[in-house]
């Protein structure tokens, strides 16, 4: 039987690859600061540990023995990135590196991390793994750099990498309560408050959802010994989807009739980033399963069954100027 470490097992991601992988008979152990996620989102099989990734010598005590690393854990705030860069580098960059170094002192068979869109930035759409990565906000740059650093130490180690690159997933156990990330959440979430959803810009950019089941059998074919040394995106290609039409499919969904709240757009967002999955479908056999309106559904009927929550303002902002959406410094949202 396989030991697998999955870190941010208490996150949205992370969690729902633990449970696969435990019905798949991997023993799995994992670690999570529970800065974003939830404990009550960890599957009672996992092996928990409550630390930060950054933290290379409790990572390198618990790496032994394990065969695979899925790195998951990441302080994903694309847009917050702009305003609040040192924390987003140090659960990026310092985090990446410290779990790439421990992995690759245990000599673990194979690193699957889990980068970004952002990666790519603004170029040509749909976007194909044979691009240069161009990021124009600090999260790209951030997981670009962490795809540098587990390159450069598991080729010279002779550790096996895949790159992942998920689209916007969405589904339960997603943080709804994070009011700087996952539009739809976000939405959701605030049509159970009898709120109108916020929409930055004039809600044109188009994007492409994935439903996270769709994501979490691709990511476990990862695992294949002949897939290695690869970047490859994962996600859907075929429903290409406005924050316009989202916000009015969530209303559609959940009954509000609130007509949406424009404000100003916020600085370095792509108006357009969607991904070829291609290269997903060849090596991996992936496939949508779950169309985008059924992934908002269940996802309102998760975030409802929960009950709403009031939105937790964590994260500090760095840079705090006329640039900064005032929704986040006045708290709006």
């Amino acid at each position: 039987m396989h030991n697998v470490l999955i870190t941010g097992v208490a996150g949205f991601l992370g969690s729902h690859l633990a449970n696969y992988l435990l019905k798949e008979n991997y023993n799995v152990v994992g670690v999570d600061n529970l800065i974003s996620g939830d404990l009550e989102n960890v599957n009672k099989k996992v092996k928990f540990y409550d630390f930060d990734c950054q933290d290379f010598k409790n990572l390198n005590k618990i790496m032994k023995n394990i065969d695979y690393v899925f790195h998951c854990a990441s302080t994903a705030h694309e847009g917050l990135s702009v305003f609040s860069p040192v924390e987003n580098s140090k659960n990026n960059i310092v985090a990446t590196t410290s779990v790439v170094a421990s992995a690759v002192n245990n000599k673990v068979k194979k690193i699957i991390y889990c980068s970004s869109m952002a990666r790519y930035g603004s170029q040509k759409i749909p976007f194909t793994e044979d691009m240069k990565p161009k990021p124009t906000d600090p999260y790209g740059i951030f997981k670009v750099a962490g795809e540098e650093i587990l390159k450069n130490l598991c080729n010279l180690n002779k550790v096996d990498w895949v790159i992942a690159v998920p689209h916007n997933i969405i589904g339960p156990n997603q943080k709804y309560d994070d009011p700087y990330r996952n539009v739809i959440s976000i939405f959701l979430n605030r049509m159970l408050q009898k709120k109108p959803p916020i929409i930055y810009g004039d809600g044109n950019q188009k994007r492409c959802f994935s439903y996270i089941d769709d994501c979490i059998i691709p990511l476990y074919k990862m695992l294949n010994k002949k897939i290695t040394n690869q970047i490859i995106n994962i996600g859907p290609d075929e429903e290409y989807i406005t924050i316009n039409k989202a916000a009015e499919i969530c209303s559609n969904i959940s009954g509000s009739n609130l007509k949406p709240i424009f404000v100003l757009e916020r600085p370095q967002e792509i108006k357009e980033a969607y991904c070829s999955s291609d290269k997903a479908r060849k090596l991996l056999g992936y496939q949508t399963k779950t169309s985008f309106y059924d992934a908002v559904k269940k996802t309102y009927e998760h975030i409802k069954k929960r009950g709403s929550k009031k939105f937790k303002y964590y994260l500090q902002i760095e840079i705090n100027n006329k640039l900064t959406p005032h929704t986040w410094k006045k708290k709006i949202i």
